[in-house]
């Protein structure tokens, strides 16, 4: 039987995994950096260190990744200017989305008290617990400028095609980061507060570093009489409300991830600090799946946008046909290494004997997650790509609405088990709520109209 063209042809390979490859390798030093501060924290004395950094740096991660539209909205607004080849608007949605991550992040740091105590009182954490996560969030949160500066450039350049800018950038960062934290955390003992100082300024670093690759990329795509036309271009109300519009959506998309991921740490505080911490442990699994996944999804954003740009139907489908291929292989190697390895992995993270036992009894969810999540992470990907926000939103409404909750609810009798039973069926709801939407907008020729 002869092989469809999209999985013979090795050019879609080749263009898939120029991009892939180098966001795949740079984002799983994200994650990396999660296992790094879960290792120096999980072998000082207490559990509740890493408890502590758990709840603060969850609580700094709904702070900036409730904003991670910044990037997605980017990478798909370029990579369609790209496709069509609109210097112009290539420019635009740069400063226009930077404007707009400046202003978010002054808005973060004056309410960061509101953000800290609500999350507090959500979490109701132990003492020592909620002490800590005080001192980690009070340290990290003013890296807010840079960091979600960093989303607008890491999502330009993917949307200008160029993947090894951003791989760069993500692997110097979280270098950075992982040798400070090394240092502040073991050499100079300052625990909590080290590994806070760390991300701090690797953020700031890597905002330097992605304005280096910025300045080089947009060099040929700048002409001396541009700037007036694109001042006004840039603060046209008809372009700005398109892109709060795009950014709206989106917004409340993320929302729900992070309500869902939230609750994760706030409900397993509740449960006890070995809990939180395991916890705390098994969501680096996570991460690091999702992180590996999305260097397929942010691949994917750019090749179809840039054939939504020239409007290019067939281009679109093999670019989705051959990620979705790629894309399951990897899920089933993921799913096969977290079974194998897996309690070996947490004896790395952590040597407190409690939360080893406490993790490896729900390792098993994350043996499945690989397969149940892989499906929304590319479906996002062409969802992002082709700016099709409104029905991202209305997906993860109906996964965190219809599928996370109910499920927990369900089965909270099971105590955590029923966090990672109602995780997975999150994840997979997803996916099939998305699934039906693209076939139907797909049938409906709703992705490119030429």
């Amino acid at each position: 039987m002869k092989s469809p063209v999209w999985l013979s042809d090795p050019s879609y390979r080749k263009r898939l995994f120029a991009l892939a490859l180098p966001m795949m390798l740079s984002n799983v030093t994200v994650p990396l950096l999660g296992l790094v501060d879960a290792a120096v924290l999980g072998h000082l004395d207490h559990s509740y260190y890493l408890a502590g950094v758990s709840v603060g740096a969850m609580l700094i991660t709904l702070a900036f990744w409730l904003l991670g539209f910044l990037r997605m909205s980017t990478t798909g607004l370029v990579a369609q200017a790209f496709g069509r080849n609109d210097a112009m608007a290539i420019k635009q949605v740069l400063l226009q989305s930077l404007v707009l991550a400046g202003a978010l992040s002054v808005l973060l740091l004056v309410l960061q008290s509101v953000i800290l105590n609500l999350g507090l009182m959500l979490a109701a954490p132990s003492e020592q617990v909620a002490f800590y996560a005080q001192q980690y969030f009070s340290i990290r949160i003013w890296s807010a400028p840079a960091a979600l500066a960093n989303y607008v450039i890491l999502g330009w350049l993917l949307g200008m095609q160029n993947a090894r800018a951003p791989m760069w950038l993500l692997i110097i960062t979280n270098l950075v980061n992982i040798l400070l934290d090394l240092w502040f955390v073991l050499g100079l003992g300052w625990q909590v507060q080290g590994a806070a100082a760390a991300s701090v300024i690797a953020d700031y670093f890597g905002f330097g570093l992605g304005l280096y690759f910025v300045f080089h990329a947009i060099k040929p795509y700048w002409q001396l009489g541009d700037w007036s036309v694109l001042m006004q271009k840039i603060w046209g109300r008809a372009n700005f409300f398109r892109l709060i519009a795009l950014n709206r959506d989106i917004f409340l998309r993320t929302l729900c991830v992070q309500i869902c991921f939230s609750f994760m740490t706030f409900y397993g505080a509740r449960l006890g600090d070995d809990i939180v911490a395991a916890n705390a442990v098994l969501l680096n699994f996570l991460l690091f799946i999702s992180f590996a996944l999305d260097g397929l999804a942010y691949a994917v954003e750019a090749l179809v946008g840039k054939a939504v740009g020239r409007r290019d139907p067939i281009e679109f489908k093999r670019c989705v046909n051959v990620t979705f291929f790629y894309a399951l292989l990897f899920a089933i190697l993921l799913m096969v290494i977290f079974a194998l390895l897996g309690a070996n992995i947490i004896a790395l993270i952590t040597d407190i004997r409690s939360i080893q036992m406490t993790a490896n009894s729900y390792l098993i969810w994350l043996v499945f997650i690989p397969l149940t999540s892989v499906w929304c992470f590319i479906l996002d990907g062409i969802f992002i790509g082709t700016t099709q926000a409104k029905a991202m939103r209305n997906s993860m409404l109906f996964a965190t609405l219809c599928c996370f909750f109910p499920v927990w609810w369900l089965a909270k009798d099971f105590g955590n088990h029923s966090l990672w039973l109602a995780m997975n069926a999150f994840m997979l709801g997803r996916g099939l709520s998305l699934g039906y939407l693209y076939c139907l907008m797909q049938r409906n020729n709703r992705f490119i109209v030429i």
